[in-house]
């Protein structure tokens, strides 16, 4: 298991805003309260589900700024500043390390495939520019371009690159990064974006998850990483079930962040708006029934 402090149950955020696209400070910050209470390792500020790709260079910037201000270090911070373009992500990249990232979270560029060298020196020269480490975001059903085992490879070279987040229903790719890379670099944290996937990551020797459903039920997927780590596998399977059943929030609506933010609200952050950045659009009315009924199949409401 990774001894890195990049390692543990460290949720993508959800950010969220009011009905003409402000950033709400406040309820953003209600969110990390009742995530660090619950007792995550961290958190991934501007992570898919925090719509960074619906916000300008300025609005990234100042989600950034106030979370990694409010959270002052008492939790591992990560910032997601993935971009299209090597400059931009250099610009982001830098921006959260000097407001005191922990690490950069670099999605691949998402609009034209690249070739494994455009990317290794797409990464390569952020990784030069970023004052803190840097780590790798491979989610193919976004990017439709997967990071390949031995670009990761690769990649894990360079002293500045530290992880990655392995968002695939592939598990085969995580495990191979897990033995092949992780092995070789120790402190190379590799964690699973997809909350059902995270038992698996830790049973290969994995750092952990970056799991969305602990938006809403953090004490499902935080109680499976506490239980491992103290060899209670009963426990831990039996919370693992509940996790994956979980995860078809993800199915609901597409996009799915209304979703969560309707989740988070009903699982007890009653105030929390649940507008979203357009194009997305909030959860529809049956949406929100059938997310009742998931949640309530889970003993959450």
């Amino acid at each position: 298991m990774s001894t890195t402090k990049f390692a543990g149950i460290m949720p993508p955020m959800s950010t969220f805003f009011d009905a003409e696209g402000t950033f709400d400070r406040k309820a953003t910050a209600a969110l990390m309260d009742r995530l660090m209470e619950a007792g995550v390792q961290g958190v991934l500020i501007l992570g898919s589900a925090g719509e960074f790709f619906s916000m300008s260079m300025a609005q990234r910037k100042e989600v950034a700024e106030f979370c990694l201000r409010h959270i002052d270090g008492r939790i591992t911070t990560l910032v997601g500043t993935g971009a299209c373009g090597t400059q931009e992500t250099i610009e982001l990249s830098r921006h959260a390390a000097e407001h005191g990232a922990d690490a950069v979270m670099v999605i691949n560029p998402y609009y034209s495939p690249m070739s494994d060298d455009c990317l290794f020196a797409h990464y390569s020269a952020v990784a030069d520019a970023c004052p803190c480490p840097v780590m790798l975001y491979n989610f193919p059903a976004m990017t439709k371009q997967d990071l390949s085992v031995e670009l990761i490879a690769r990649l894990a070279e360079h002293p500045n690159i530290r992880g990655l987040k392995d968002s695939v229903t592939e598990v085969a790719h995580t495990r191979r990064v897990i033995l092949e890379v992780g092995t070789k670099h120790p402190d190379f944290a590799v964690f699973s974006g997809f909350d059902e996937h995270v038992l698996n990551n830790l049973a290969l020797g994995g750092a952990g998850g970056i799991p969305g459903t602990a938006n809403f039920a953090p004490q499902f997927i935080c109680g499976l990483y506490k239980a491992f780590r103290e060899g209670d596998f009963v426990r831990a399977h039996e919370l693992h079930r509940v996790v994956a059943a979980l995860s078809n929030v993800y199915a609901i609506e597409t996009p799915y962040f209304g979703t969560l933010k309707e989740a988070a609200r009903l699982c007890g952050l009653p105030d929390l708006p649940t507008h979203v950045l357009r194009p997305s659009q909030p959860l529809s009315e049956q949406g929100k029934a059938k997310l009742r009924a998931l949640l309530e199949s889970c003993g959450l409401l």
